[in-house]
């Protein structure tokens, strides 16, 4: 009789994905007991040495199967009992709607030889695969225990993993368990206490049901805070500038300040002055040059979501949702992941030629085939888990959603863009000396767009045409200004801002940046409202440019595809900016609405998945810094109520 295979996924599409591809289609479906989403997909496959051929059930949990709590004792909401939470017991379990699918891996393993887990390749899939783990252990204590890794469901990818499965990483499982513990009783210690405490000051707070606390939502919080107070607290100053035209060859050109603005407006008269009693510019320096636009790299995830959010008309949550759907229909990779360059061995090519027969960037995938391809830049980072995003098989735009079929189209031009070579152009620079002062004028003639052809989310425009000119010649201008502008505020914060600031400080993951954003928005923290497109911190002129508060994004001109217009902005409620300036007034950098606490929380669970921390250390040494914390904020806690008698009642000035 052949020995049995239990496979077990992280979710019902997957395990029905595999379960086709390794059965070549030869398989017989069956509903379990208590859950009417998850089955058991039997069928015959041979693993190879040393399990041979096999009898396989496979099937799958919904996420994780366990959930952490205190004791019943702990349940009322005290201010008293918050201290004693930082040492309390944590009760772990299967939850109660997840009984079903643990009895079923219980059930299974009994008269199975091997485990094989097919959780998704990551920090949080390697502790589900450990609490199917301990649901099999149940069934049989000595079952060998295998996992595959695996980063997308095309059929030849899923046959590699199925042959190569390596053992269950309990590093990464022991990382993510004390991350779970730690925001167990971090999360329910400050949330009870500020929920408490603010409560009994009465008014609208004491309707809040919950004023809940998260060592990543909180700075989360913190940054919107921050950019809000930038923007309230801004003052704008004068600046003055000079500019000088010149027509030639039925050309205007515009020469730009070296010293771009000045905020001494009789600084700028003496310069100005000068420049027009000596009335004579003379060229100091022309330069031709080839300029390139680099290619994007390689798609991460933190790069879908900003630029999802920026491009797409969707917030990052809902980017993360679509993606992971296109993944889970065996559209693109897996969309959790750091990693930006290609390794070397991937059949790239085979990937652009699925692409082929697609009527809108089919021709430019031809293109790469007939010779144009090139190798994809490479970043610096690499999760030693999964490739970049990238398309695995072609789907019709047609039989997609709307949401999906905008992702997908994202992931397949980026992609395309990848493998194509960097866009092509002339610069040309012209500098002169006029009064002693130097201004320059630039120009760009692009040549080649190359894989600007299939990515239409970068813009690089040809710019002004300059007229001949000559090093060392002489010519009087045709008109010469002084400007004068002010400074103008930044911008409240977009969430491609906040994304970059919070993979930029540590606080999240890829994988739940898009999560804690939700939650700020969602415990009304924060409201949204659209951006506008100008005013990036630097102001418009009057008199000419005197500023660049008119450009685009990054790379320059503005509009089109990319428009900051089409992005959300952040503001924080009332509550929002008492929470964070009450917290921020107990402690400054250890301020539980600053990055620093959660970005070393990040760097040690590394630690932990290095070998260099054990658990028991890392959950002890962060506890001890929040007990710290948690004993200011007691000592401290009028400074809190008084931000939220401010900011939320309007008592004492706002």
């Amino acid at each position: 009789m052949a020995p049995k295979i239990l496979c077990v996924a992280e979710k019902p599409s997957i395990a029905k994905s595999v379960a086709n591809h390794l059965s070549g289609g030869r398989v017989s479906t069956r509903n379990i007991p208590g859950n009417q989403y998850v089955k058991n997909y039997e069928f015959e496959f041979s693993f190879g040495q040393p399990w041979g051929d096999c009898s396989v059930t496979m099937t799958s949990v919904l996420g994780h199967l366990t959930g952490t709590d205190f004791p019943p004792q702990y349940k009322k909401w005290q201010i008293s009992t918050c201290r004693d939470l930082f040492d309390a017991e944590i009760i772990t379990k299967v939850a109660e709607d997840k009984e079903p699918i643990a009895r079923n891996i219980t059930q299974q393993a009994k008269y199975s030889k091997a485990l094989f887990i097919w959780t998704d390749c990551d920090r949080e899939g390697e502790h589900i695969g450990s609490e199917v783990r301990q649901a099999a252990f149940e069934g049989k204590r000595g079952i060998e225990v295998k996992r595959a890794i695996f980063s997308n469901t095309e059929r030849a990818h899923v046959l590699r993993a199925a042959q190569n499965p390596v053992p269950l990483d309990d590093r990464q499982v022991n990382a993510v368990a004390a991350r779970i513990e730690l925001d167990l009783r971090l999360g329910v210690v400050f949330t009870r206490f500020t929920t408490l405490t603010l409560q009994a000051l009465g008014g609208e707070l004491a309707d809040q049901r919950i004023i809940s606390y998260g060592s990543c939502q909180f700075p989360t919080l913190g940054f919107v805070v921050d950019r809000y107070f930038r923007v309230k607290n801004f003052v704008p100053e004068r600046f003055w500038s000079i500019k000088v035209m010149h027509r030639r060859e039925n050309m205007d050109v515009t020469f730009s300040w070296r010293r771009h603005r000045l905020f001494d407006r009789m600084s700028v008269i003496i310069f100005f002055e000068r420049c027009l009693a000596a009335r004579i510019a003379k060229v100091t320096k022309l330069q031709k040059k080839p300029t390139s636009k680099w290619r994007p790299l390689p798609l991460t995830t933190v790069e879908l979501q900003k630029l999802g959010s920026r491009f797409l008309r969707m917030d990052s949550q809902r980017v993360m949702k679509v993606a992971e759907d296109l993944y889970n229909k065996g559209w693109i990779s897996y969309p959790r992941t750091e990693t930006d360059h290609f390794d070397r061995g991937m059949d790239l090519r085979r990937l652009v030629e699925k692409q082929a027969q697609d009527n809108a960037w089919g021709p430019h995938a031809q293109e790469l085939l007939n010779g144009a391809f090139r190798q994809p830049r490479g970043g610096r980072n690499n999760d030693q888990a999964h490739p970049p995003i990238h398309p695995v098989n072609y789907v019709a735009l047609g039989s997609l959603g709307e949401d999906e079929r905008r992702v997908y189209e994202f992931v397949v031009r980026r992609f395309l863009a990848c493998c194509s070579d960097d866009a092509k152009g002339e610069s040309t620079t012209v500098e002169i000396e006029y009064g002693r002062e130097t201004f320059f004028a630039s120009g760009l003639m692009v040549l080649e767009k190359n894989y600007l052809l299939v990515y239409p989310y970068d813009k690089w425009e040809s710019s002004q045409q300059l007229p001949h000119f000559t090093v060392g010649e002489t010519f009087e201008p045709t008109e010469a200004n002084m400007t004068d502008g002010e400074t103008s505020a930044p911008g409240y914060l977009t969430e491609p801002e906040l994304i970059s600031l919070m993979d930029a400080n540590g606080i999240g993951t890829d994988a739940t940046m898009a999560e804690h954003i939700a939650k700020i928005k969602e415990r009304e923290y924060v409201m949204t409202q659209s951006g506008g497109g100008a005013g990036r911190g630097e102001g418009a002129g009057r008199g000419g440019r005197g500023g660049r508060g008119a450009r685009g994004g990054r790379g320059g001109g503005g509009g089109g595809v990319g428009s900051v217009g089409s992005v959300q902005q952040f503001i924080p409620t009332t509550l929002g900016v008492a929470l964070i300036e009450g917290y921020d007034s107990i402690g400054l950098d250890t301020s539980l609405g600053k990055p620093f606490l959660r970005k070393e929380m990040e760097i040690k669970m590394k630690e932990i998945c290095a070998g260099s921390k054990s658990r028991h250390d890392f959950v002890q040494e962060t506890l001890e810094q929040y007990r710290d914390v948690f004993v200011r904020t007691q000592q401290q806690v009028e400074l809190l109520k008084a931000a939220c008698r401010k900011y939320v009642f309007g008592e004492g000035g706002g």
